[in-house]
């Protein structure tokens, strides 16, 4: 199987064939070069020697017949890298994608974006004319060749020219590789930190914060300029001398050939030809030096393309596995940002098929951290999760995603109908749609937008409230009937109605014996859970019965006036205040004054 790392090469092979191709109509192209020396040579020392005019139409005719030959091999090289450019992104534009998304999931952060628009250098740069040098240069010592031919001192003013240019393009490397590699990287913080602004255009624009957004921008954005400007003057003045040399390069060869003729060596024919031939022979190193910022951002797009490639290998095709039951097995998981501290410290708990589990603690306790890694979004560090003994690191992603249901905490929808956000964009059957809408019951809010299940929503879900967004969401995590469901503050920004529709989601569920994990921030949810997990600072403190657990948390104080007890905070150290959960409403008859059976969590200390 093809490695990681050889993976943009080998899409580079496989288009070996239309580099073959470009490489075949080269040959003729530059063949076709002769053409304007040999008539300058004919006409100088025939057709002006004879006086005949029908020698020089003869030529004439002869030149454009072959000069549109070549145009047209020129017009067809260029359609064949074009095609080959195309055919380069369809072979791996979907991988780098697919290897942004996993390296992200392995880190946490997005940071890695930047080589989709590394595709794009590279593309854009195998499809201009500045890639031809490379097809062109090695016929430079096949026209210096023709050049010693005429006289050895045409050939020796070809040689040293294009020895000077040749190292004026050395020079053109070393001067300015740095500057726009550090360019490159400024150019993308800015490029990153614009979008991101972009995505939070409200809370910039609501708290006043454009223009700092602004000023950090600007900053980051002018130091990329100055760079990609010193590298720009570095060249420009390298490019000026490079052309001043290449004009007196011309001056020399007509002075060495105007003294051979003179001497009666060689003909007025032939000094012409060898200074046009000079010209096409030097042309590669002069389109070198003019393209050689460009050859330097594509080298380096391709360098980051194959170092993704690699951090993210594809893998084998694994058989599939049967569908599971919901059996959750989370041993010692630990996670934290590459540089950072840990969030999560070594986490561990197990939930049986059907059972649900409400997660709760204060923040940055990493409860959002622990939703990602439980539904395959995130991977640890260290430890694993198992869903039905299978670790989900493991498990085909495409093929675990039918089983798994995921809600986080900042619903993210995409462009395109409400049709296809629901079915997660695959080919489904309306009967399945409308199943999972009816589930999170959204089936009548979608009925009433403008184009029901056909309605665009626009890019992130624009068009929609964020109730609307999240109930969609869920709707979407729904969608399949997966056998586990993760669920991130499911409730944040539903209003009471939809609070308790989506209470009775959670009953259905249960009733269908799906596994349900909720993160908790509003307590009324914690109702319908059987089970309840306490996170502080990445360590879990409780986890147990959910009646048990709550009751470790509270307890009763009286009130005055034989008023019916309160319940209240117990006075314990290093327990935040965590309100009571309303009165089961599922039937259980647990008392939450019971902590008989309440544990520590596997972990963490007594809470």
């Amino acid at each position: 199987m093809q490695t990681a790392r050889s993976e943009a090469g080998a899409a580079i092979q496989q288009c070996r064939g239309m580099l073959m191709a470009t490489a075949f109509f080269s040959f003729f192209v530059n063949l076709l070069q002769l053409v304007a020396p040999l008539f300058m040579l004919q006409v100088y020392d025939r057709v002006l020697q004879s006086r005949s005019g029908e020698t020089l139409v003869a030529l004439v005719v002869i030149a454009i017949v072959l000069l549109i030959v070549m145009g047209l091999l020129e017009a067809i090289r260029s359609r064949v890298l074009v095609r080959m450019g195309g055919k380069i992104d369809q072979l791996i534009g979907g991988r780098l994608l697919q290897a942004v998304l996993e390296v992200t999931n392995r880190t946490g952060r997005g940071q890695e974006a930047q080589v989709l628009r590394d595709l794009e250098t590279l593309r854009g740069f195998m499809t201009t004319s500045g890639i031809f040098a490379l097809f062109d240069s090695p016929w430079v010592p096949i026209f210096l060749f023709v050049m010693f031919l005429f006289h050895p001192m045409i050939g020796a003013v070809g040689v040293v020219g294009a020895i000077v240019l040749f190292s004026l393009a050395l020079a053109t490397e070393m001067r300015t590789r740095d500057p726009l590699k550090l360019a490159s990287f400024h150019a993308s913080r800015a490029n990153d930190f614009a979008e991101t602004s972009r995505r939070n255009a409200e809370v910039v624009q609501s708290l006043g914060m454009i223009g700092g957004v602004r000023r950090k921008w600007q900053v980051m954005h002018d130091t990329a300029l100055n760079l990609q400007a010193i590298a720009s003057d570095r060249a420009g003045s390298i490019t000026g001398a490079t052309r001043a040399f290449r004009f007196a390069l011309q001056i020399a060869i007509l002075a060495v050939g105007a003294y051979y003729v003179l001497q009666h060596q060689i003909t007025p024919g032939v000094m012409i030809a060898g200074s046009i031939i000079m010209g096409r022979a030097l042309a590669p190193v002069e389109q070198a030096i003019g393209i050689w910022r460009q050859f330097i951002q594509s080298r380096a797009a391709y360098a980051r393309i194959k170092e993704l490639l690699a951090k993210a290998p594809p893998r084998a095709p694994s058989m599939p596995l049967p569908v599971p039951k919901g059996q959750l097995s989370v041993d010692k998981i630990v996670f934290g940002h590459p540089g950072g501290k840990p969030i999560l410290k070594g986490v561990s708990f197990t939930l049986e098929p059907g059972e649900s589990l409400g997660i709760i603690g204060p923040s940055a306790a990493g409860k959002s951290t622990i939703a990602r890694i439980l539904a395959g979004a995130w991977l640890p560090l260290a430890g694993t999760v198992r869903l039905d003994g299978v670790d989900l690191s493991a498990w085909d992603r495409e093929d675990a995603g039918k089983y798994i249901g995921y809600l986080p905490q900042d619903v993210e929808l995409f462009g395109g109908t409400v049709k296809e956000n629901i079915a997660r964009f695959q080919d489904a059957e309306p009967d399945q749609i409308i199943e999972a809408a009816r589930k999170a019951d959204v089936h009548e809010m979608v009925l009433h937008l403008p184009k029901g299940y056909e309605t665009e929503i626009g890019e992130s879900g624009s068009s929609l409230s964020g109730g609307q967004r999240q109930r969609l969401g869920l709707a979407r995590a729904l969608f399949g009937n997966p056998r586990f469901m993760v669920l991130d503050e499911p409730n944040s920004n539903l209003d009471t109605d939809g609070e308790e529709a989506l209470r009775q989601t959670l009953l259905q569920l249960k009733e269908q014996g799906v596994t349900v994990v909720v993160i908790a921030h509003r307590p009324s949810i914690l109702s319908v859970v059987d089970k309840v997990l306490l996170l502080r600072d990445g360590l879990p403190e409780m986890f147990g019965p959910r009646a048990d657990v709550l009751a470790k948390l509270t307890r009763p104080v009286a009130t005055p006036g034989g008023t019916p007890p309160r319940v209240t905070q117990a006075n314990r150290p290093g327990v935040r205040p965590v309100a009571a959960p309303e009165s089961p409403s599922d039937g259980s008859g647990e008392n939450s004054s019971q902590d008989d059976n309440a544990k520590p969590a596997s972990g963490g200390g007594e809470a």
